[in-house]
C-alpha cells in the first residue's frame, strides 16, 4: 500500500502590501498598489481591498488607478521583502524536515510519514501560527496529498486562514472550481475546454480521459489528472542548487574598465537567461578577480530573490569596483549568483514596466528557441560570440 502523502502549500496573504502596513499601518484597510510610476508602471502586488476593483498584479497602474482612483501607489522598497522572505524562511527551515522555496513569498513543505508519530494538520497550524507571531505577517496554508490541491487549498483559504483536504475528498473539493483555478492551466486552452462546454473542475472529471487526449494531447491528461488531484510531483528542496556561475581568463591581462564592465553583462546576462530557463532566482550576487600574479578576491551582497539582468548588472559593477585595484591588470573574472530558489522571474514591483516585461519574454523566447546569445543587450555584443573574441579564453 502506498504511503500516504501529506504536502502544505503556504503562501504569505498579500505579502509586499503587508510588509509595507508593518511599516506604516496607516495603509490598513486601504486599497494599496505597489508598484512603478503612475503612468508608465504596472502593479507588483495589491490589497485585498484594491483587488475588488478588479486590480490584479501586472495590470498597467495607469489602468489600476481609473478602476480605483483612491488607490495608494507605494514604490516598494525590495530590502524590506528581501529581510522578511529571510525570516519566514528560517522559521520553515528551523520547522521542517523537507522544504521547497517557490517564491519570495510561497513555499511547499512535505511532512509525509511524520503521521505515524504527530499530527500532521497541528504541525502545519502551529508553524502558520508562529509565522504570525515572530513576522506579524499574515500567512494561509493549504494541506493535501499533492502540490496542486495543497496550492488551491491555500487559494481557497485566503485571506489568512487555513484548509486541509484529506485523502479521498480531493475531487469533491475540486468539482465546484472553476478550471481557470487550476495551477498552470494556459488561457488558450481554458478558452477551447470553454467551446467543450467544460467550465468547472467537475466537468472535466465527467469528461473521458481518451476524448481530452484526442483534444489537446498531453495537456488533456494534464487537465484530467489536475481535475481528479492527482499530482505525484516531489517537493524539491530549497539547496538543491546552490548556485550557478561562470568565469573567463584572458590571454592578455586586462585593466580597462569599460572592457571588463562589457565582459561582466554578457556573463551576467547568459548567467540571469539560464536562471529563468530553468525557472530559478538569486539571492545572492558575487563578483572574482584574479590578478597576473594569481592573486584572488571576491566580493558579494545579498539581494531580493530575482533573475532580471536589469537588477543584477548594477550590483555587479559596484561589486568590479569594491574588489579590484583599477592599477592593476586582470588575467580572470567570473559571476556567481548564489542562494538559488525555484520560481519565475517576479515582476520587479517597483521598476518594471509594460515594455520591460515584453523585453524580456521577447529576448527570452527568441534565445531559448534559436539558442543563448541569439539576442543580447547591445553592451555585451563585442563578446556574445565566444570564438570570435581575440582575448577572451573560457
Amino acid at each position: 500500500m502506498d504511503q500516504k502523502r501529506h504536502i502544505v502549500h503556504i503562501d504569505l496573504d498579500s505579502f509586499f502590501v503587508s510588509v509595507e502596513r508593518k511599516f506604516n499601518p496607516a495603509l490598513i484597510g486601504k486599497p494599496v498598489l505597489i508598484g512603478g510610476s503612475a503612468e508608465r508602471g504596472v502593479v507588483a502586488s495589491c490589497s485585498y481591498e484594491a483587488r475588488k476593483f478588479g486590480i490584479h498584479s501586472a495590470m498597467p497602474m495607469k489602468q489600476a488607478m481609473k478602476l480605483c482612483p483612491e488607490a495608494i501607489i507605494v514604490r516598494g522598497t525590495h530590502g524590506r521583502y528581501s529581510e522578511a522572505s529571510r525570516e519566514v524562511t528560517e522559521i520553515i527551515h528551523d520547522a521542517v524536515p523537507l522544504y521547497q522555496k517557490t517564491s519570495v513569498d510561497e513555499f511547499y513543505i512535505d511532512l509525509t510519514g511524520m503521521d505515524r508519530f504527530y499530527d500532521c494538520f497541528k504541525i502545519a497550524c502551529d508553524l502558520r501560527q508562529r509565522v504570525i507571531k515572530e513576522t506579524g505577517l499574515p500567512i494561509s496554508f493549504g494541506m493535501a496529498s499533492g502540490k496542486t490541491v495543497a496550492k488551491m487549498a491555500t487559494n481557497a483559504a485566503k485571506p489568512n486562514g487555513q484548509l486541509w483536504i484529506k485523502h479521498g475528498e480531493e475531487i469533491k473539493f475540486l468539482a465546484p472550481l472553476p478550471i481557470s483555478r487550476i495551477p498552470g492551466l494556459g488561457e488558450s486552452t481554458s478558452q477551447k475546454l470553454y467551446r467543450y462546454g467544460i467550465e468547472k473542475i467537475g466537468d472535466l472529471q465527467r469528461t473521458n480521459i481518451k476524448f481530452l487526449e484526442a483534444v489537446f494531447g498531453k495537456m488533456g491528461i494534464y487537465v484530467w489528472e489536475k481535475a481528479h488531484g492527482i499530482d505525484h510531483s516531489e517537493i524539491v528542496p530549497h539547496s538543491d542548487r546552490k548556485s550557478i556561475s561562470t568565469e573567463r581568463t584572458f590571454d592578455i591581462n586586462i585593466n580597462d574598465q569599460r572592457t571588463l564592465e562589457t565582459i561582466l553583462v554578457s556573463m551576467t546576462e547568459e548567467l540571469s537567461s539560464k536562471l529563468r530557463r530553468e525557472n530559478k532566482l538569486a539571492s545572492c550576487l558575487a563578483i572574482k578577480i584574479r590578478y597576473a600574479n594569481f592573486e584572488t578576491h571576491t566580493q558579494q551582497q545579498k539581494i531580493a530573490l530575482t533573475a532580471a539582468e536589469h537588477i543584477l548588472l548594477p550590483g555587479i559593477k559596484k561589486l568590479l569596483k569594491k574588489a579590484w585595484n583599477q592599477h592593476r591588470p586582470i588575467r580572470l573574472i567570473g559571476v556567481r549568483l548564489s542562494d538559488l530558489a525555484s520560481g519565475r522571474y517576479q515582476i520587479n514591483l517597483f521598476e518594471d514596466n509594460e515594455e520591460r516585461i515584453r523585453l524580456y519574454q521577447a529576448m527570452d523566447n527568441i534565445n531559448f528557441k534559436f539558442g543563448d546569445k541569439t539576442i543580447c543587450r547591445a553592451a555585451g555584443m563585442e563578446i556574445g560570440t565566444r570564438n570570435f573574441n581575440p582575448f577572451m579564453r573560457g
